[in-house]
């Protein structure tokens, strides 16, 4: 049977239940919408396999993230796209090192219908009006968190709920690989 899958980076708990309490702010001002329910996160990748292949991405997703080294990410300021998402972004520093996290761990799963994200953020909310960003906007002005980025989440969705659960995690093995050298034999 098909499910669908998502690829993650969870902050820190701590930060998870900040951003859980910022969202519930922001339905009291504007009423239930997109992504109020999800718990935070920087989404890398969704896809839809046979749950008989998922024993192959997991060996995927443990084999990649062996390769990194944990670091910090700052998240120092809001957003918003014009598909109507409000968002937390890191700063430059953390987005840099991130990207190329996001970039391996998509490359690595060499699946054509993989859905791919490439502006890391934690959205507050999706497919809001333009009302609905601004007021998001007038109440949350300033943002100064951080997590160490350490691991990557794999997500089931819930079909009946319409959430994705954690149903594994990769923690970084700092066991970068040498790059491949052309040698001489001569």
């Amino acid at each position: 049977m098909e499910k669908k899958y998502s690829v993650v980076i969870h902050p820190s708990q701590e930060i998870i239940d900040r951003i859980k309490t910022m969202k519930e702010e922001l339905a009291v001002k504007i009423g239930w919408f997109n992504s109020k329910n999800s718990v935070a996160h920087i989404t890398i990748c969704e896809f839809t396999i046979d749950e008989s292949q998922l024993d192959k991405f997991k060996e995927k997703l443990l084999k990649i993230c062996d390769t990194f080294t944990p670091f910090p990410v700052y998240l120092d300021h809001f957003g918003s796209y014009d598909s109507g998402a409000f968002f937390i972004a890191p700063n430059e520093e953390s987005k840099t090192n991130l990207k190329p996290v996001m970039k391996k761990t998509q490359d690595a799963m060499l699946l054509s219908n993989l859905k791919k994200s490439s502006d890391p953020h934690i959205s507050i909310g999706r497919k809001l009006t333009s009302e609905s960003i601004e007021t998001a906007n007038t109440l949350f002005t300033t943002i100064d968190m951080s997590f160490l980025c350490d691991n990557i989440v794999l997500r089931e969705l819930d079909p009946v709920k319409k959430q994705f659960f954690v149903i594994d995690t990769f923690p970084f093995g700092s066991n970068p690989q040498p790059e491949l050298i052309q040698g001489s034999l001569f």
